[in-house]
């Protein structure tokens, strides 16, 4: 019982601390929390006695965040949005509603995600959908996703992970490009084309390959264009500007149309990178509207 008191009070805390920031003063938030303002000064400095640290600067005008206080204040607000979110999911039965935010690369979403994101809105219509399409890995906390779309090794985290398929990427040009610097035959003929390359780092580097021993090689891309995403390297690969690398996934309507022709494949290791939603989660206790998502793109989800 002792602990339960001891967690209530302290969201009690985080509450009255983020109405002083979010209102700029002890004063603000005490006439909102019907309390004195030394109650809520004393109870913030009771709270920066327990932490250890000064969560704001003040002076006789001015009351200002510390950095330690500004990440505190970005954990409070996530907490109580997390612990407001559970009670009205209870209380509504765990109705699938509310704010769901999703970080997804490029390429996925715009092939994989968006042509069925009409039905999922469509089966749950309290959910309101905040997609965020980059292929930046973000800090899940930091920007307030609820879940990341990831393709790739993972690097180790505290996320959970949902794996949703695997990607297989290929060695792709267009008949133009061919046509103009020729169709290689071996990986080595590379070394005489132009290799569009992604600009920032990846877990693993460079384009796999079976030499004469059926060991995989790697080579380094070396071109004249660096890109930040799989569809604009599709792209270019499509207006004949080098060779491209990227996932089959997003390419079979090029292929179809003959816009792009895949190359190498009998030096093809048949390497595959995984898709994995990841998300925040303990003990498998998740809001409804994060379980339904993870279990619609689960279902409708085919990647090859």
């Amino acid at each position: 019982m002792a602990s339960s008191r001891i967690d209530t009070n302290r969201l009690g805390e985080m509450d009255v601390f983020v109405r002083v920031v979010e209102l700029c003063g002890f004063s603000p938030a005490a006439r909102a929390l019907r309390l004195s303002p030394s109650a809520v000064s004393k109870l913030i400095a009771r709270l920066e006695a327990r932490l250890g640290t000064r969560l704001f600067n003040r002076s006789t005008r001015k009351l200002a965040l510390t950095a330690e206080g500004n990440i505190f204040y970005e954990r409070c607000v996530r907490i109580l949005a997390d612990v407001d979110g559970a009670e009205r999911e209870a209380a509504a039965g765990a109705v699938p509603r509310g704010r769901l935010r999703i970080n997804c690369n490029i390429a996925f979403s715009q092939w994989m995600l968006t042509p069925i994101l009409p039905e999922f809105l469509a089966r749950y219509p309290e959910i309101v959908l905040d997609l965020v399409v980059s292929d930046v890995v973000v800090d899940l906390l930091q920007e307030h996703a609820d879940v990341a779309i990831r393709i790739g090794p993972l690097a180790n985290s505290s996320l959970i992970a949902r794996k949703l398929g695997e990607s297989r990427a290929i060695v792709v040009a267009s008949p133009a490009y061919l046509e103009r610097a020729g169709t290689p035959r071996t990986p080595a003929d590379l070394a005489n084309h132009n290799l569009l390359g992604f600009g920032f780092s990846r877990l693993i580097e460079g384009w796999p390959f079976l030499d004469e021993n059926g060991q995989v090689v790697r080579i380094t891309p070396q071109g004249n264009a660096l890109v930040s995403d799989g569809d604009t390297m599709r792209r270019l690969a499509v207006a004949g500007v080098g060779i491209a690398r990227t996932a089959r996934f997003q390419m079979e309507e090029d292929f179809a149309a003959g816009r792009l022709v895949p190359l190498l494949e009998d030096y093809s290791p048949g390497e595959v990178e995984p898709i994995h939603a990841v998300y925040v989660g303990q003990g498998g206790v998740l809001p409804a509207r994060v379980r339904a998502f993870l279990d619609f793109v689960a279902e409708k989800v085919r990647v090859r």
